[in-house]
């Protein structure tokens, strides 16, 4: 049986090796870790942060803050948001959560 146990042992280990992509530990002696969103350059960083900050602000007080009236520049790019929450999304940790599912024996 300690066969068997170490072999699945080893299994999970190389799963997990290949799915545990989206959080990196940091390199501090903390037990956080660091989850990195890639970007184009530092423009791109900057639309991101500011229509964030643009609909954190409108989703607050609809009435005050009236971006788009100013400049149509100014808007805010919900596709440009959506695209961003959807590469926080953590995809390979849930294939490994459904192989470790599967390896376990069932998927409830």
């Amino acid at each position: 049986m300690e066969t068997n146990e170490t072999k699945t042992l080893e299994h999970l280990r190389k799963l997990t090796a290949l799915h545990f992509q989206t959080l990196k530990p940091a390199n501090d002696k903390s037990k956080a870790y660091i989850a990195q969103i890639k970007f184009v350059n530092y423009y791109d960083l900057g639309c991101v942060i500011t229509d964030m900050l643009k609909l954190c602000i409108l989703a607050l007080d609809e009435e005050t803050h009236k971006f788009s009236e100013k400049n149509k520049n100014e808007s805010i790019n919900v596709s440009l948001i959506l695209e961003t929450v959807l590469h926080l999304f953590p995809m390979d940790e849930f294939e490994f959560l459904s192989d470790v599912s599967e390896m376990v024996g069932g998927d409830s």
